[in-house]
């Protein structure tokens, strides 16, 4: 479940509620749940705190279920105690809403692996429409009692039970819900499965929802669940967002099985959704693993990758204490920007670029995003000026993905070096030359980045030296900026195969120059054997191309969906830039018999 949590409640100028908010009282889901009225906050001592209940806090919930279910809704007798509880309860969960010690509402999670549910109690398993299983969980006993009932508190316990709940791995929910909101059930993806019971003066329905079913159903009460995060205080031990993981292509193992009992399928897939190079590691990396393979495989690395640095260093002309090695860039992306940004810190990003950064830096650091948006019109060129007024903004962090993905364009090195000498010196500059080497020689800024004061250049060598699945990379940058990330660095970050083959891959620049040169080769015929489909296809100078699908045609998802039948898998752009729609695809270049499979596949499914 993923609302957007804002700062202030939106779709109103004055701050009151928007009309969908009397949805709040039709949320519960429960026999013993009851409504609520437009909101407000019903208690006048600030913010509330939305937690788990204690053993304390309990004595009150069975006072509180006695009032509201005895008294008030007439489904059990007034017992003498003035407590309603069930033996349920030696196994339950409850989420509290507070306001101090006062208990202002409540909600019962029920988790598989215990003497049963509540539902037990009128329906017989066998003929439940859903599985019982370890992944089923009940939500139950939702209630806010009328001193409290002008508020939120429904929606909100409700969603800390559905958030609760999908943090522990559970995938389907249960409940019985009243029949007279039944409609306003399937608004928040609960579905009835037509069987009822009456307990004391009302009949209720089961209903069950697969998480899958309420986060599609989300964003209908989506402006509710803003002001739950803007007026509750959060503490239940679990995000208030569902995380979201950031999505980089690699479908192909699907066809392959990631666990690995059919890796012989890794020559007949072809996995053009990711960027991995065409050809083979440099053959001097080949050898010193497979000579030693059983020795190496059982061996602790070097702990702080020393010999690597020392190379890095010796190879692209810098100083050792420039370099910080990590196990691949995202490694060192997640990181670095995690400790270098908070919340409050503005940031500004190309637009489209490689997802990972805005997926770190808007998802898991939560900063204040920007994007310099790079025109269609324009082949998506970074315009040198541009970048330089933009840099005038003083950002906390700017990053450059140079070449870009999925563009594949190239500001040449002189250009943005003078942008960058510009640049305020409270604004650091990531630098990501990932595809740099596919630029040509001499393009890269790590000699500029070392001398700099806030310049940090990453750079992968999955894709150019044929090491995607070593994981290895590094930073360059002046020692003051990588001073605070090594004591966050753990020993042994990069494996011993991949630091082995890091090295010899560097030791080895003639083979890599060659391979370069065939892969723009490959491209250009990449190219000219697409133009009969039509598509517009932005040149780069990278290992794959960006083509852009005619509207009179198949969407890119179904154009992949009928690929991935044939063993083709691409990669869908959307995430990558907010103005490519389902209209936008990114190809890797491979082996020229391979590109002429692709293209033989995308002149069937593209028709």
């Amino acid at each position: 479940m993923k609302p957007e949590a804002a700062g202030k409640q939106r779709g109103t100028k004055s701050g009151r509620a928007p009309k969908i908010a009397r949805l709040a009282p039709v949320v519960c889901a429960g026999p013993e749940a009851n409504g609520s009225g437009p909101a407000g906050n019903g208690n006048g001592s600030g913010r509330l705190v939305m937690r788990m209940a204690t053993e304390r806090d309990r004595e009150t919930i069975y006072r509180l279920r006695h009032e509201v279910y005895a008294h008030e809704l007439g489904q059990y007798s007034p017992n003498t105690t003035g407590r309603l509880t069930d033996s349920l309860d030696a196994f339950n969960h409850y989420i509290v809403a507070a306001d101090g010690d006062r208990i202002v509402g409540f909600v019962s999670i029920t988790p598989p692996g215990g003497p049963g549910y509540s539902v037990d109690k009128y329906f017989k398993r066998e003929e439940l429409p859903f599985p019982v299983d370890d992944k089923l969980y009940e939500i139950r006993l939702l209630t806010v009692p009328q001193a409290s009932r002008r508020s939120l508190l429904a929606s909100a316990l409700m969603y800390a039970a559905f958030r609760w709940i999908e943090a522990r791995g559970g995938t389907r929910i249960v409940a019985i819900g009243r029949k007279e909101i039944r409609n306003i059930h399937l608004r928040v993806g609960l579905k009835p499965t037509g069987q009822d019971v009456q307990s004391g003066a009302v009949t209720y329905g089961l209903l069950h929802g697969t998480m899958a079913d309420i986060h599609a159903a989300l964003p209908g009460v989506r402006p509710i669940l803003d002001r739950v995060c803007t007026e509750m205080s959060w503490q239940i031990g679990v995000a208030y967002d569902t995380p979201g993981a950031c999505y980089h292509g690699g479908k192909f193992f699907e066809a392959v099985g990631d666990e690995f009992q059919t890796l012989e399928r890794l020559d007949s897939v072809i996995n053009a959704d990711v960027l991995d190079a065409w050809f083979p590691p440099s053959p001097r990396a080949v050898a010193a693993i497979e000579q030693h393979l059983p020795q190496i495989l059982r061996t602790s690395p070097p702990t702080g990758c020393e010999g690597l640095i020392r190379t890095i260093a010796r190879v692209r002309g810098v100083r050792p204490e420039c370099i910080l090695p990590g196990a691949g860039s995202s490694d060192l992306i997640f990181m670095a920007l995690r400790h270098w940004l908070t919340a409050s810190s503005r940031v500004l990003i190309l637009d489209p670029s490689y997802g990972e950064y805005a997926h770190v830096l808007e998802h898991v650091v939560g900063c204040r995003v920007e994007r310099l948006p790079l025109p269609r019109g324009e082949q998506y060129r970074l315009d040198p000026g541009r970048l330089e007024l933009s840099l005038a903004g003083e950002y906390d962090l700017v990053v450059v993905v140079n070449p870009n993905s999925p563009t594949g364009q190239h500001v040449p090195r002189e250009e943005l070096e003078e942008v960058l000498r510009k640049a305020p010196p409270a604004t650091r500059v990531w630098v990501d030359e990932t595809y740099v080497d596919y630029a040509g020689t001499g393009q890269s800024l790590e000699p500029f980045a070392a001398r700099s004061e806030n310049v940090v250049v990453c750079k992968s060598m999955s894709k150019v030296y044929a090491l995607s699945g070593a994981r290895v990379a590094y930073l360059c940058a002046g020692p003051h900026q990588l001073e605070s990330l090594r004591p966050l660095t753990p020993p042994w970050a990069v494996s011993l195969p991949a630091q082995i083959a890091a090295v010899k891959a560097l030791e080895d620049p003639g083979y890599y120059a060659a391979k370069y040169e065939e892969t723009h080769a490959l491209r250009r015929q990449l190219i000219e054997a697409l133009k009969p489909l039509n598509w517009e296809i932005i040149p780069g100078v990278t290992n794959f191309v960006l083509c852009h699908l005619p509207e009179n045609g198949p969407d890119a998802d179904t154009v992949i969906a009928r690929c991935r039948e044939r063993g083709l898998f691409l990669r869908n752009v959307a995430t990558m830039g907010t103005s490519f729609g389902n209209r936008a695809l990114r190809i890797a270049v491979k082996d020229a018999v391979t590109n002429r499979r692709m293209v033989e596949i995308l002149r069937e499914v593209a028709g």
